[in-house]
């Protein structure tokens, strides 16, 4: 049985592997420093703006922004630096286990997020009776509950399967995709599984999010004042890039043939949706909001 795996990384990087180490050292350290400067800002802060509804998901996103990036990136840049490496069988599965709940959280608190952006446009009078502190701490429990549940759920049936050779994974960490094709055993229960959460937290939520911004846009083409519309569009603006680009990689990666995963497209999708987004999350949120700005010079002044 195996007790180990190969991660093959990035292979034939040659003269441009330290450049690209460097790179990703670069990404993986600005990412952790700016998230947390966000969620430090957003909690510290006394304004009561920044205590509202929108900015405590803010705060949350960031933390899982952090896990994401924590959980690949050190494996990345070990992979990257010195070629091919070893990762025992428990430190895959670990790892694997804190990047489905952290991929599952983010998507929860994306979903949260529209809706949080729903009820402030399209129900402004009813918003604070709506989203109050009870609801609140609940779509936050939903959010951080669902990751780590149903990861540990899909887990539960991945330690069900025997792994008996060969143990050479064409990536840069364990992905459930290519480790999956690794098993010498029945893996019918586990692709419903897998198939299952793709449907019901992957695509509902993301239908859930369309329909909420097709809702969210309605309103604004029909509010009368252009001040209003130009504020409500740029409270949307952020959320909506960010939702694009983390979903996009997501339904290309996970809806593409499992064979595609040897591929360096397979890879460089992955290296966005760890690495890159969480990079430009803080950056985009940051750009286009004045009270985060804001409550930044407080915090660092």
């Amino acid at each position: 049985m195996v007790v180990e795996f190969i991660l093959l990384g990035f292979q034939n990087l040659g003269l441009f592997r330290i450049p690209f180490f460097i790179l990703i050292m670069f990404l993986y350290i600005v990412t952790v420093a700016a998230n947390l400067l966000i969620f430090l800002t957003i909690s510290s802060s006394s304004s009561h703006k920044m205590k509202s509804p929108m900015y405590v998901f803010l705060s949350h996103l960031s933390l899982s922004d952090i896990l994401i990036s924590t959980t690949v990136a050190p494996n990345a840049l070990q992979v990257i630096l010195l070629g091919n490496t070893s990762v025992s069988f428990v430190g895959c599965f670990t790892q694997l286990y804190f990047y489905g709940a952290s991929t599952i959280m983010e998507c929860c608190l994306l979903t949260v997020m529209s809706y949080d952006r729903y009820l402030a446009i399209c129900r402004p009078l009813r918003y604070m009776s709506i989203m109050n502190t009870k609801l609140l701490h609940g779509l936050l429990t939903y959010s951080w509950m669902v990751g780590f549940l149903q990861s540990l759920i899909t887990h539960t049936f991945l330690l069900q399967l025997d792994f008996c050779g060969p143990n050479v994974i064409d990536h840069f960490f364990c992905d459930i995709a290519p480790l999956l094709e690794l098993s010498c055993s029945d893996k019918s229960l586990v692709d419903i599984e897998v198939s299952l959460v793709a449907l019901f937290i992957g695509l509902l939520q993301m239908l859930f999010i369309v329909i909420s911004y097709i809702l969210i846009f309605y309103s604004i083409f029909h509010m009368s004042s252009k001040a209003g519309k130009e504020k409500a569009l740029s409270t949307c603006s952020s959320h909506l890039a960010v939702v694009c680009t983390y979903y996009g990689t997501l339904i290309i990666l996970y809806l593409s043939p499992s064979r595609g995963y040897s591929f360096n497209l397979n890879k460089v999708l992955s290296l966005i949706n760890t690495l890159v987004t969480p990079f430009f999350n803080p950056i985009i949120y940051t750009l286009r909001n004045q009270e985060i700005r804001m409550a930044l010079k407080v915090l660092l002044c």
